[in-house]
């Protein structure tokens, strides 16, 4: 019995079998049941047609859990505070929890309301738009979701299309299976074009009504949440009227949707849009041609846009965090501002910024020349019209005024007629407000020059200003402009003969000096600035105090070319040829690399990089530049664990004997005291400097600092030319870093320069380089006993003849102009006006 019964169990099932197979053949002779068949079929057919056209190859989903968009670049101050964006759109991300639920409400109101209810596809409105479109000819509508949004924004197409919408709807049902509501809420919010280049409701909070989303009133919830239907109309003045039609009807459907009530939206409505005239940015646009240079490096080692990689300077959403110093950066602009209107004052007006056609697009043509000014309330202006009183001018805005004949009175340089004569339509000139819609004439100087501060320490810049306005002329000429040195050149030149023997006593004769050039060009004789034949001998210290050229060719032929343009190369101030012309500045550099080599001068001949970028992070806080960047372990300990406080080791090669460079910044700091930049004296702190004037003049320059800030200005014609025979460095250059440091560093306690180890300070007579004993240096700069810095074994030796001991009276010189009351002038007041290449 038990071997019958799987013999038994296998019957049954195959006879089991036999029945499915007799049923379904009673079933397809039945003509329904073929029917049946034949449409689960051709369904399943047309489900494999669908993919093959719609869905075969539509972007993956997963695109969006790791979704980066696009965002600017934002850059941070020396304090951390945010001061600059790189952006050509306006997008802020925002969690979303963020986004205050009743503006949530309002957009899903106006696009969406049964959300958190369907899948992904509202088949009702679909049903809807396929009727309305098959009954009209104009303009497809649809019926998309939110969800169906997200996957037109950010995987597909803005194709008008059937086609389109069934990717789209085969798109949204997946997004749905694979994100949850609140994350595609989120990237709906953040992503959303809504009008003024703006993307996203912060970025458009932000563009219409200048707030955070969470300071936004219901009314203006209401307005933002219907742009997304057209976002480049609703913002518009002529299409107001519309604008608020809609956005009260959003307020209805909140109503209605029980999440506000009557009184709330009866109050809504009853106010007006309230627009602002073209919004602003969270951060201010600060630093001009600091921020434009910013800008430069970052491109070049990230790219620009999303194309050149993850981290680009308008898409990869970077924190750059900069040395930038907005206290030092207003003051250099303001100084040098200062400094250009000074010298320009007097010399008429120099002509139109640019021109443009006064047509009747004069208006967009204006603002997409982005050309501005930011000084004083000035204005660039086009003008429109001229009669023989006024000239109508107008404005990038679309505003327009008047220009009276009268406000215009300047003389034109160019031709000694009137400026209002010499103007033509079309012309963009500079004008500030008189009242009303009244403008007066204003010119923008025609000289132009550059300024940097930078610290000696750390080769950080504080501060760059390229010229008058970035949005006049984008030029940097702080760091592209190759002028002429100048006797700026001249501390190196020292420094080489400080490296060779000589001492800042050594005596060098300021006498005629002539080189032959050969039998083509024959004899070659250098001159003193103002032409005078020389003042004898005289100590190093004095020569470089009050610029003597003819004492610096002759150190420069004793010592040789070769090694002083070696000095030159090394210190970073560029490739010069060695001729003794180029001792006196008549190679080339810019104020950056000048002001570098200074720099390094008072860190002690320690290499220096100009440095405009301190680190860069990625959008998630991730340090990717500089590439050997690592964090300061422990520099952020909430308590002291007992340790020696972390200490930075120097950077950067020795490029300069550190003995050598402090005994070059020791003696610069006469030029301050009794030289050439005595003008910065009464500052009363440890200063350092040296002025220069190039040959004509064309340019003028001044290089210094303190112990903390070194900076440096230079001023002369884009296309170099003579600046007048009274421009000076000292005269123009000097007093504009003089008002840079009394606006931006007089509030900082006083240093002095430190004196690297083995130099020896040793009382001299500062006119003969003599030893002096049984005297001291006094508080008068211009006493002529002075401490003067020496290398071991290199200081004047003891004497016992008393005329080397006691100090010497000055010599006569036969070229010290007199009083016409018949006294000798002094020093100061000879070099003021003839002494020294200033």
């Amino acid at each position: 019995m038990a071997a019958d019964s799987p013999t038994d169990f296998r019957l049954r099932l195959r006879r089991d079998g036999n029945a499915v197979i007799a049923w379904f053949r009673d079933m397809w002779a039945r003509r329904w049941f073929r029917w049946l068949g034949y449409m689960a079929a051709a369904g399943l057919a047309g489900l494999a047609l669908i993919w093959a056209v719609f869905a075969r190859d539509l972007p993956s989903v997963d695109q969006l859990r790791d979704y980066q968009p696009p965002l600017p670049t934002m850059v941070r101050d020396g304090e951390g505070v945010p001061v600059h964006t790189y952006a050509r759109e306006r997008r802020v991300q925002l969690d979303y929890s963020e986004y205050p639920q009743l503006l949530v409400r309002a957009f899903l109101s106006a696009e969406d309301k049964t959300f958190f209810d369907h899948g992904g596809i509202d088949y009702p409105g679909i049903a809807t738009a396929v009727i309305t479109n098959l009954t009209s000819s104009g303009r497809p509508v649809g019926a998309s979701t939110i969800t169906q949004q997200v996957a037109k924004n950010l995987l597909l197409t803005n194709e008008l299309s059937y086609r389109r919408k069934i990717r789209e709807a085969i798109l949204a049902m997946r997004i749905e299976s694979a994100l949850s509501k609140e994350r595609i809420l989120e990237l709906y919010l953040n992503e959303i074009p809504l009008g003024r280049r703006s993307f996203g409701v912060q970025a458009a909070s932000r563009a219409y009504f200048d707030k955070d989303v969470d300071q936004l009133a219901l009314h203006e919830m209401a307005f933002l949440a219907i742009l997304p239907k057209a976002p480049e109309k609703y913002g518009r003045a002529r299409f107001t009227e519309e604008a608020l039609t809609r956005r009260n009807f959003v307020l209805g459907s909140m109503e209605r949707n029980g999440w506000i009530n009557a009184a709330q939206r009866d109050a809504a409505r009853a106010m007006p849009l309230g627009l602002t005239s073209g919004g602003s940015n969270a951060v201010a646009q600060a630093g001009g041609y600091y921020m434009e240079e910013v800008r430069r490096q970052l491109i070049a080692e990230f790219g620009e846009t999303a194309e050149d990689g993850p981290h680009s300077v308008y898409a990869g959403g970077l924190w750059v965090r900069t040395p930038y110093d907005v206290k030092m950066q207003t003051a250099a602009t303001r100084a040098l501002r200062a400094g250009l209107i000074r010298y320009d004052a007097g010399k008429g007006w120099s002509g139109p910024v640019a021109t443009i056609e006064a047509d009747d697009q004069w208006a967009s043509r204006l603002a997409s020349s982005f050309i501005g000014i930011d000084y004083d309330n000035w204005r660039i202006a086009a003008v429109l019209s001229k009669s023989a009183g006024e000239a109508r001018i107008g404005f990038a805005d679309g505003s327009t005024g008047r220009l009276p004949a009268g406000a215009a009175t300047l003389g034109y340089r160019k031709t000694g007629g009137s400026a209002f004569s010499a103007m033509r339509a079309g012309d963009l000139i500079a004008v500030k407000s008189t009242g009303g819609d009244n403008y007066a004439l204003r010119n923008i100087p025609e000289v132009s020059g550059g300024f940097l501060a930078e610290s000696p320490h750390s080769g950080r810049v504080y501060a760059m200003q390229g010229g008058f306005d970035v949005r006049l002329s984008p030029f940097n000429r702080a760091t592209q402009a190759e002028r002429q040195p100048g006797s700026t050149i001249k501390p190196f030149v020292y420094a080489t003969a400080l490296d060779n023997g000589m001492t800042p006593a050594s005596l060098i004769v300021d006498g005629p000096f002539c080189v032959y050039q050969g039998a083509r060009f024959g004899n070659k004789c250098f001159r003193n600035f103002g032409g005078s034949a020389g003042a004898g001998e005289h100590t190093m210290r004095w020569g470089l105090e009050q610029s003597r050229n003819l004492m610096t060719v002759k150190t420069a032929s004793q010592v040789g070319m070769e090694p002083i343009v070696e000095t030159i190369r090394d210190m970073g101030i560029g490739e010069h040829e060695p001729y003794l012309s180029t001792a006196l500045g008549a190679g080339s550099t810019t104020v950056e690399k000048l002001v570098n080599a200074y720099a390094m001068l008072a860190n002690h001949g320690r290499e220096l990089k100009p440095r405009l970028i301190d680190y860069a992070q990625d959008r998630r806080g991730k340090v990717i530049f500089p590439k050997n960047w690592r964090p300061c372990d422990g520099c952020n300990m909430a308590d002291w664990d007992g340790r020696p406080m972390p200490r930075f080791a120097p950077t950067g090669k020795q490029v300069m004997d550190p003995m050598t460079a402090y005994q070059t910044v020791h003696m610069l700091e006469g030029v301050v005291q009794r030289g050439t930049a005595q003008r910065l004296r009464d500052l009363g702190v440890p200063m350092f400097g040296k002025t220069g004037t190039t040959s004509g003049p064309k340019d003028v320059w001044f290089v210094g600092g303190t112990p903390d800030v070194v900076a440096g200005v230079y001023l002369g014609f884009d296309q170099p030319r003579n600046m007048g025979g009274y421009a000076q460095g000292g005269s123009l250059a000097g007093p504009i870093f003089k008002q840079f440091y009394q606006e931006s560093l007089s509030d900082r306690q006083p240093i002095p320069f430190a004196a690297p180890k083995g130099i020896r300070m040793v009382r001299i007579d500062r006119r003969t380089g003599r030893r002096v004993y049984g005297a001291w240096p006094g508080s008068d700069p211009k006493a002529s006993i002075i401490w003067e810095a020496f290398k071991p074994e290199s200081e004047p030796r003891r004497t016992i003849r008393e005329e080397e001991i006691k100090p010497a009276a000055p010599a006569k010189r036969q070229d010290a102009p007199v009083r016409e009351d018949g006294g000798r002038r002094s020093d100061s007041e000879f070099l003021e006006d003839r002494g020294g290449i200033i």
